[in-house]
């Protein structure tokens, strides 16, 4: 028979065979994203490279707000920017009041991201969420 050992090897090996097996490259994850109070609900976000990701954000306040997912330029480009609208894009969307949108976005490299709003003073009063990848 087997030992307790060769056991152990064979399982941990087929679980993880399992797990690699069962990642699908082209699957797209949903995560919820709630607007409430000028805040990102959750406030911080962790992926992995290679993650696909539909953000499905529901804006619960009364004044329209931006979700915009970048790096440091990204988000700097977007504050002193004059674009008044972002139609939905990969990791771009203006919401009105009460609009539940979707949006999605492939993270390819490890690093740290932002999720803002750079609506006239949202991002200076702290509507921004970090992402992590990796």
């Amino acid at each position: 028979m087997f030992s307790r050992a060769a056991i152990l090897v064979l399982v941990v090996g087929s679980v993880a065979a399992f797990a690699v097996a069962d990642r699908d490259p082209d699957a797209v994850r949903t995560v919820h994203v709630r607007i409430h109070l000028s805040r990102f609900e959750p406030g911080a976000f962790v992926f992995a490279p290679g993650d696909r990701v539909r953000f499905v954000v529901h804006n619960a306040d009364p004044i329209p707000h931006e979700f915009i997912l970048g790096d440091r330029t990204v988000q700097l480009l977007h504050e002193r920017g004059t674009e008044a609208y972002h139609p939905p894009r990969p990791g771009e969307m203006t919401m009105a009041p009460g609009d539940t949108m979707t949006t999605t976005y492939a993270f390819e490299e490890p690093g740290r991201l932002t999720l803002g709003c750079h609506l006239p003073g949202h991002f200076a009063y702290g509507m921004r969420a970090p992402v992590v990848v990796g």
